[in-house]
């Protein structure tokens, strides 16, 4: 079977998934979408009101500003696989609790094995925990970490970005010292090499 459809079969249970009550209000899952072939895997914490009505990942404000961040490093949303922990959005945006974590990285863990990626990018802190868990990301933002065969990137959720003129700035500034990894994933098992970025114009 081929990762396009290992995740295919993947998208298909995730639809019909009960493993917690989420889905019961939820409009649509959101099981991620992407280039299977990628390196490069984006996990944000849980689908929004617009994601919840279109069935996919960052497709907000939130979703939008990842896509201007991408360009910063000479990356679309196309080039990557994005997905959440969470694959049914919480009401009202909540935090999701444990359980509904535990039921919903099952899913997580299904879609990293079909695409083995050399670089997974944290969005927030519920992804960050995940993988990270004894991390906070105000301390190891931007901060490659190696996790068994792939580079955690931690950086902040682009939706606290929005609220936050700091966390913007941090959030634009770990990308660009990160475009190295971010273009050339398949030697980010080596930390060495990451570099500032200077003379492009701020988002921010």
């Amino acid at each position: 079977m081929t990762v396009r459809e290992e995740l295919l079969v993947l998208r298909e249970k995730i639809d019909s998934c009960q493993r917690c009550d989420l889905y019961k209000l939820a409009n649509h899952s959101v099981p991620g979408e992407g280039n299977v072939e990628t390196k490069i895997v984006f996990v944000g914490e849980a689908p929004g009101f617009y994601e919840d009505a279109q069935g996919r990942p960052f497709v907000g404000n939130a979703g939008k500003l990842l896509n201007l961040l991408l360009t910063k490093v000479g990356l679309v949303r196309e080039d990557v696989f994005i997905t959440n922990v969470i694959k049914h959005r919480p009401p009202e945006n909540r935090d999701p609790n444990p359980g509904e974590v535990a039921a919903c990285t099952f899913w997580l863990e299904q879609q990293l094995a079909a695409i083995s990626p050399k670089v997974l990018v944290t969005l927030g802190k519920w992804s960050l925990n995940y993988f990270l868990p004894t991390k906070k990301i105000s301390q190891i933002h931007g901060v490659p970490t190696k996790v068994k065969n792939m580079v955690v990137l931690p950086m902040y959720h682009p939706a606290a970005a929005l609220r936050n003129l700091k966390i913007a700035r941090e959030l634009e500034g770990d990308f660009l010292k990160n475009k190295d990894i971010l273009q050339n994933p398949n030697t980010a098992g080596d930390l060495g090499g990451r570099s500032e970025e200077g003379g492009q114009q701020s988002l921010f």
